[in-house]
């Protein structure tokens, strides 16, 4: 999905700077979907004022430069929804430990267990994060947060019935002896 689309659907909440649109994506109601970055998200306010999708007013700020306000316009509603309506891309799921864990049989035993127990305890932190709506939460993000709160119990019930599958295919802990070299004299 377009960095444009991403912010005209964090506007559609209300009045927001380029700054709480970013924190929406690192640590807010965005957090478990999308990445957008600093770098992506002002040139596509940018692109969103010119073609007035959005409007931009300027807040005066004491010894710091005017803080730039956006607002959604009825043509940035209608864009948005003109982009909800376009086919979806897959979902892209990446992770680092699934691609620590392809490589187990490389691993000592204690670094797998070690890995496991790390993404566990991660899983078991979203599950209780998603477990409790939030006052201000619409239909549609109560349904994200519980849809969520299930794809993270679904792993820890994987991870915690299935650990020993990746565990076991680990290397012994204990150092392994170099052979020894048999010299002969002839």
């Amino acid at each position: 999905m377009q960095v444009t689309t991403l912010c005209l659907g964090a506007l559609v909440f209300g009045e927001a700077t380029g700054y709480e649109i970013n924190k929406m994506f690192e640590d807010g109601p965005f957090s478990h979907f999308l990445d957008a970055s600093y770098g992506s998200i002002y040139p596509a306010l940018t692109r969103l004022t010119d073609e007035g999708l959005v409007t931009c007013k300027a807040e005066q700020q004491e010894r710091r430069p005017d803080k730039k306000i956006y607002a959604l316009t009825d043509r940035g509603r209608q864009s948005l929804r003109d982009a909800l309506h376009t086919p979806l891309a897959e979902d892209k799921f990446r992770s680092e430990f699934l691609f620590a864990v392809l490589f187990a049989h490389l691993l000592p035993r204690s670094r797998v267990v070690e890995l496991v127990d790390q993404r566990l305890a991660a899983m078991k932190a979203k599950t209780e994060e998603l477990a409790t709506k939030d006052p201000g939460d619409t239909p549609g993000m109560d349904f994200a947060r519980l849809y969520g709160h299930a794809v993270y119990s679904a792993s820890v019930s994987f991870l915690e019935n299935n650990r020993h599958l990746i565990e076991d295919i680990a290397v012994d802990d204990k150092p392994q002896e170099a052979p020894r070299e048999v010299h002969t004299h002839v």
